[in-house]
């Protein structure tokens, strides 16, 4: 008498398939500061480092009146912006411009740097999932 048909599941092959659930929360909840800023302190422990690392791409050693343009990436309204977005962001133009200009015709600088803390409480929306969430420990996401 086997258990596969049916339908009864392990109580640690539920944890892992409800854990897999897990997902961010849209960047609706995060676009726009509330409050002070909040960077990384003594008093602010226990986050992951940021996702980005390189902050300048292409030629860098080139000075940047030798270009023969200049673009810059503004953005109209003061709203937050996570580090896997500036990666992301990093990632694509670098694509984007070693591609059509080729690998030693640009230099890409990123300003912004994510000092501001943001933090990422994952949420589980299946069922037992009240059961399941930690609170506010580990809220800043996994490091």
């Amino acid at each position: 008498s086997s258990h596969f048909g049916s339908g009864r599941v392990r109580p640690e092959r539920l944890q892992s398939r409800s854990l897999e659930a897990m997902g961010r929360r849209p960047a609706r909840c995060y676009r726009y500061a509330h409050g002070k800023p909040y960077p990384k302190s003594r008093f602010c422990r226990g986050v992951p480092d940021p996702k980005i690392r390189i902050f300048d791409c292409g030629k860098k050693k080139m000075p940047c009146d030798e270009f023969p343009a200049a673009a810059h990436m503004v953005c109209d309204e003061n709203q937050q912006v996570t580090s896997e977005c500036l990666e992301a962001a990093r990632i694509a133009t670098n694509k984007y411009m070693i591609t059509n200009a080729g690998r030693d015709f640009f230099h890409i600088r990123m300003r912004p740097h994510p000092y501001h803390v943001l933090r990422i409480n994952k949420t589980l929306s299946c069922a037992g999932a009240d059961r399941l969430s930690t609170g506010m420990r580990g809220a800043f996401g996994k490091p």
